[in-house]
């Protein structure tokens, strides 16, 4: 149980539904996607930095 699965989903759905309305909803749901696009690069650059730094490692390794 790590996962959410569809019914937990359409259940999130329905209470963001109640909570914030119909009218509200879609602009709440760009912020979502725009907040998630900005953590997704952030975490992508500082993965690729760590990536680099490893291979620089590995190559002094190598070359000993």
């Amino acid at each position: 149980m790590t996962g959410i699965g569809a019914s937990g989903i359409v259940i999130i759905g329905i209470v963001a539904l109640v909570m914030f309305g119909p009218k509200k909803l879609p602009e709440l749901g760009r912020a979502v996607g725009s907040t998630l696009k900005e953590f997704r690069e952030g975490t992508k650059g500082i993965i690729e930095d760590q990536d680099s730094k490893e291979g620089i490692l590995i190559k002094k390794d190598v070359n000993k």
